[in-house]
């Protein structure tokens, strides 16, 4: 399903949700229906539609560029070492409409939105909520609703740690797919018991690179990474 399509006639549809687009007159009617939500947009113009996985933090709307991944296992890290896992992030899926210039046309999800806090009431961040699996070598799964990331944590302390948990600022994510993968790459720099620095990472994935929404937004990131200062399970 991922790809791009001719600005025409287009109908993709599962069990979970319905796109369209039919000619009408002058113009073109966008009409998408999931989870009992329907969208329904008129596009005047010409050009190219795509479809691709982007950023987990667009839904419902821009509440933060966060996402706290917790680990159904922890993690338990040795000394000066490093290893590689894999989990898995929710899937939300960008409509565009491309000419000369890239405009966001919808963005949905066929998973539930949940958000949480880390960290106290007074200082911490919200972050879109998700619960993973962790894995030692890349899973399959569904691509419209499961990402992968390829994680490396790294334990740069004198001591062993215990993780349990990542949070990732997604202004920075680089997503790669095709139509049966989704993965991403980050970085877990682990510093003492309670702190680590993260990071999104260029994947260099044989698989085409989705675009970004808030590359098409045309939104300036000031700060790529994330410091964990409360906490890692």
């Amino acid at each position: 399903m991922y790809g791009e399509y001719a600005l025409g006639e287009l109908k993709l549809e599962n069990d979970d949700f319905y796109l369209s687009i039919e000619r009408n007159g002058e113009f073109y009617v966008y009409k998408r229906v999931c989870k009992g939500d329907t969208v329904t947009k008129m596009i005047a113009g010409s050009g190219k539609i795509v479809l691709n996985p982007v950023e987990p933090v667009n839904l419902p709307k821009n509440i933060t560029s966060l996402i706290e991944i917790e680990f159904k296992e922890k993690i338990v890290v040795g000394p000066r070492s490093r290893l590689t896992i894999y989990i898995t992030f929710p899937i939300e899926i960008g409509v565009f409409v491309v000419n000369k210039s890239l405009n966001v046309l919808d963005v949905f999800t066929l998973n539930s939105l949940k958000y949480t806090l880390y960290g106290t009431p007074g200082k911490g961040v919200i972050c879109r909520y998700w619960l993973s699996d962790v894995y030692s070598s890349p899973p399959k799964l569904d691509s419209l609703r499961e990402g992968i990331i390829e994680l490396e944590i790294s334990n740069s302390s004198d001591n062993w740690v215990e993780v349990g948990k990542i949070v990732l600022n997604v202004y920075s994510m680089k997503i790669y797919y095709n139509d049966s993968k989704v993965i991403s790459k980050a970085v877990m720099n682990v510093t003492s018991r309670g702190v680590a620095e993260t990071q999104f990472l260029d994947g260099n994935y044989n698989l085409k690179k989705a675009v970004e929404i808030y590359v098409a937004k045309k939104l300036q990131v000031l700060r790529k990474s994330f410091v964990m200062e409360w906490g890692l399970c």
